[in-house]
């Protein structure tokens, strides 16, 4: 079976194939790094990374993009208004540089906390500036974009297709979605690709004078300078899709008179107990809360990335806990298969392992059925569990099942390895906990932590950690 996805851009499954054989050019919507990551943010992230995997366990080469929104991006995704960077400097009373380096950093570790494969690039759009000028300068010379004093807008009215991937007509705009009349604009579609504002922190100079880029046009610039013109993948959440997405196209197509992305995927928006997720209704979570709730990084990986991408997702405490036992049992059977004296041999398992391998593919390969290649991967633990297999059938099931994680990974990455001092203190504290000398306990915790090791309790006992760097 060919691999086939859902395109946005067409409404329907399409098989996939690269544009040029073996190699798959994928861009990802990354982070506007003005705040701590959620779990929201990381559910499109690693629908993001599960896709690269896959492609990847087919063979193919993946290069993968994913950027960092260090400017531009206006509350609402609107032409007016305060930057976020910079509406967070005011509030921590620093700039936006530092408010960048801080927040990118603590996404970037994050990323490896979670198991995400190593990008090709994370490309910062305060460091593209001139890729950005340059795609604006030929938009207006080609008469698709048009100078406002010091701001520059594209003009929707010379690109036809607008609207074809979010399917927003004419007609929807103009009734309010989203667009609001302005003075300097030729049509209340239109939206701007450079910007002047004397009180902004983050300006360059440009043709058209001191100023700084529409969030829009950053992803273009970003793209095509690591990726080349046309893309294979474009990824992102729902969210994305008007108006960023849709003026990606526009400014991308018009400029270069090239399709700009051939497959584009987004990952639905994520619930949480139900409802959306927002601070004021108290169920706003950071992926740092998660933890400190005593779920693992595998386990909240496995958690976001078997939640279908095209299906909302509603993340729930008990969701987590499941999402917990299904990464112990996959972590236990692994270790089972390392240490295995049973009897079952190679010619015993091998078919198991066969059915597994083609029901997992199966699954994955009819845009990303996680739920049936997960399925796949439970139903070969259970039937190998009950063969016992001798040492050598259980080399092979390891291996062979190491090379399925690859897609998930959340079993087979190195667990985090602690000294011979840090388990005695963890021994210790777990025997005071038991007993109920919560004083002990606490101590015993904090001499862990300056030793760089948390401690999570959970129902199932104390997890321990690596302290992010």
């Amino acid at each position: 079976m060919a691999i086939q996805f859902y395109n946005t851009l067409t409404k329907q499954k399409e098989e996939f194939t690269p544009q040029e054989k073996g190699v798959v050019r994928m861009y990802n919507c990354g982070p506007t790094v003005y705040s701590y990551p959620h779990i929201g943010n990381f559910r499109s992230f690693v629908f993001a990374d599960v896709l690269r995997r896959y492609l990847e366990y087919r063979g193919m080469e993946v290069k993968q993009v994913m950027n960092i929104t260090d400017v531009g991006h206006i509350t609402a995704d609107a032409d007016e208004g305060e930057d976020k960077m910079e509406a967070q400097a005011k509030k921590e009373k620093k700039d936006p540089w530092q408010i960048a380096a801080h927040y990118g950093g603590i996404f970037l570790d994050l990323r490896k906390q979670l198991g995400f494969a190593d990008a090709l690039a994370h490309p910062k759009a305060t460091e593209h500036i001139p890729e950005m000028i340059a795609i604006i300068e030929k938009l207006v010379a080609k008469g698709h974009a048009y100078v406002v004093g010091n701001n520059v807008y594209f003009s929707v009215a010379t690109f036809p297709n607008y609207g074809k991937l979010s399917g927003n007509i004419t007609e929807d705009l103009e009734a309010g979605a989203r667009i609001e009349p302005h003075p300097d604009k030729k049509d209340p579609r239109d939206f701007a690709l450079w910007k002047h504002d004397p009180k902004h922190i983050m300006q360059w100079d440009s043709p058209w004078g001191r100023g700084f880029p529409g969030w829009h046009i950053e992803c273009s610039a970003m793209s095509m300078k690591y990726l080349g013109e046309t893309l294979d993948i474009h990824t992102g959440g729902e969210d994305n899709i008007f108006p960023h997405h849709e003026c990606e196209i526009a400014q991308s197509e018009a400029a270069n008179g090239k399709p700009f992305c051939r497959m584009w995927m987004h990952a639905r928006f994520l619930l949480v107990d139900g409802q959306k997720m927002s601070k004021s209704a108290g169920n706003f979570y950071t992926v740092e809360d998660v933890f400190r709730h005593g779920v693992t990084a595998p386990a909240l990986r496995w958690g976001l990335a078997t939640s279908h991408y095209r299906q909302q997702m509603n993340f729930t405490w008990e969701s987590m806990q499941v999402a917990q036992g299904s990464v112990d049992k996959l972590i236990e059977f692994r270790k089972r298969l390392s240490d295995a004296h049973g009897k079952a041999p190679l010619e015993a398992v091998k078919p198991v392992v066969e059915k597994a391998r083609k029901d997992f593919e199966k699954g994955m390969d009819d845009d990303l059925n996680v739920s049936e290649a997960t399925a796949a991967l439970f139903t070969m633990v259970r039937e190998i569990n009950r063969l016992d297999p001798d040492p050598a059938a259980a080399a092979f099931v390891r291996d062979a099942f190491d090379k399925l994680d690859t897609v998930f990974n959340t079993a087979s990455a190195p667990p985090d390895v602690f000294t011979d001092e840090e388990q005695k203190l963890l021994a210790a504290r777990a025997a005071a906990r038991s007993s109920k000398n919560w004083p002990e306990s606490d101590r015993l915790r904090k001499e862990l932590e300056a030793k760089g090791v948390l401690v999570e309790d959970t129902a199932r006992g104390q997890r321990p950690r690596r302290a992010r760097k």
